[in-house]
């Protein structure tokens, strides 16, 4: 039987193979036998809009819905502007000002980069 390595995360004795990584029961940590950490990537934690295109702070995009705002009874229609976008962590990731509503939070899934 072959020793496997503990978890550089936690020092768990415990690891077992996952396909072609080494994981740890105890906290979670999935690992390469090379020592890459598979967590999150630079590339996956970058915001797309609804068609994949990456969105960065500055961009201009259209909403490519209707949406309602919420506790109001107003709809911002499909082609609206938002320019001067904002990246934020979080549900709604994008932080803008529409003209005639003001500041607002959007989801990305909602706009295309214009």
């Amino acid at each position: 039987m072959t020793t496997l390595p503990h978890c550089p995360k936690c020092s768990s004795e415990l690891t077992y193979e996952l396909d072609a990584l080494l994981a740890c029961p105890e906290c979670g940590h999935e690992w390469s036998v090379s020592g890459e950490s598979s967590g999150p990537s630079p590339e996956e934690s970058v915001i797309r809009d609804a068609f994949g295109n990456p969105l960065a702070d500055g961009d201009t995009v259209t909403l490519i819905k209707d949406l309602k705002i919420k506790g109001s009874s107003q709809v911002v229609k499909v082609g609206t502007k938002a320019k001067g976008i904002r990246l934020v962590e979080g549900d709604h990731n994008i932080d803008c000002k529409i003209d005639g509503f003001g500041g607002m939070k959007l989801k990305s899934e909602f706009v295309k980069k214009a």
